[in-house]
């Protein structure tokens, strides 16, 4: 069905605007690299990214599921029904927002798996926006089958943003959602004449943003065009993957500070894609995740939290380390994109 509406983000927001890309000079200078830039993507409606894969996940689905070729047909058709569809979704927080943001706009229902640990503040928003919160007494992995079940017992559809399938449909709309930031980027580049990125630094969690950066800006990039994947220490599931050329959950309680990134499981529809890209992953501690907000801040960049800055703190792990530097062909001339995933989170 044609659904292309949804490739307009005029369709998703009325009052959608491309998120900043800020010039970071006192961050470059601490890293011992010609330049900085980061995208401020904590400026995005609800203050992340994720709002555009669940939102366009979301809207794609019920779109599918009534037919519908516009958000009036789509609110009509919602509307029109004895039972709204219902959105299902696990989530460490981000997700799920977006999808209760999906299903509101709609007027559908949404019902948001969340883990054990996610915080009351987080819960509070999916349910400010409708969606209607079952707490999952486990990991994000653990909300991840929950949600599975439940979806398999027709309580709603699925908007899943990991997967076991390499061609999940669903999946593959999450991170085509998350393609908006790329086509982005490539007009601020060219409009502001900045030199071509030589490095990506960006978070990892399931893999799912890691993949549609090096899907829509690895032609972009300049040698040597490295995208590297930050990830906790505690939770560092992507770079088993790699390793493994497969996802394998690992153990542990995936304890961190930098909680969205709290994932023992990578996707493989993601995970395809990195291989493919050769994209590489770096972990990096607490104390460096946890420092990380501030010395963003005080560099110039926004107030974020330790999920959202975390591709800084592999940037900063990186560089501190000759090692590593020299790994990852970082030195004075090169140019390095982070992606500042969410605002910081107010309790």
């Amino acid at each position: 069905m044609n659904d292309s509406w949804l490739n307009d983000p005029a369709q998703l927001w009325s009052d959608y605007r491309p998120t900043r890309l800020l010039d970071l000079p006192e961050l470059a200078q601490h890293c011992g690299v010609r330049r900085v830039l980061a995208k401020a993507e904590n400026e995005r409606p609800l203050g992340n990214f994720k709002v555009l894969g669940g939102m366009v996940a979301g809207l794609r689905a019920l779109s599918r599921l009534t037919g519908a070729r516009s958000l009036e047909q789509l609110r009509q058709a919602c509307g029109g029904r004895a039972t709204r569809p219902r959105l299902i979704c696990a989530s460490d927080g981000n997700h799920g927002l977006s999808v209760s943001a999906a299903a509101q706009r709609a007027g559908a229902a949404a019902r948001v798996y969340l883990p054990a640990a996610v915080s009351p503040a987080r819960a509070a928003r999916i349910r400010a926006l409708g969606g209607e919160v079952v707490r999952v007494d486990g990991s994000y992995d653990d909300a991840v089958l929950a949600a599975h079940a439940a979806a398999a017992r027709g309580d709603g559809v699925l908007i899943a943003d990991t997967s076991a399938d390499p061609a999940d449909p669903v999946v593959a709309d999450v991170m085509a959602g998350y393609g908006l930031i790329a086509r982005e980027l490539h007009a601020q580049l060219r409009e502001r004449a900045h030199e071509r990125p030589s490095h990506v630094f960006v978070q990892a969690g399931v893999g799912g943003l890691a993949a549609a950066m090096a899907e829509g800006l690895h032609a972009q990039l300049r040698l040597p065009a490295r995208i590297v994947a930050v990830e906790p220490r505690s939770a560092a599931c992507l770079a088993h993957a790699l390793a493994r050329a497969a996802p394998v959950r690992i153990d542990g309680d995936l304890d961190t500070c930098a909680e969205m990134l709290s994932c023992g499981l990578a996707s493989a529809s993601a995970l395809a894609v990195l291989q493919r890209h050769r994209v590489s992953a770096l972990s990096v501690d607490e104390a460096q995740l946890s420092a990380a907000p501030a010395l963003l801040r005080a560099g110039g960049g926004p107030d974020s939290s330790a999920s959202g800055a975390a591709g800084w703190a592999g940037l900063l792990h990186a560089t501190a380390d000759p090692a590593l530097r020299d790994a990852h062909g970082l030195d004075a001339d090169s140019s390095v994109l982070l992606l500042i995933t969410e605002g910081a989170m107010r309790e």
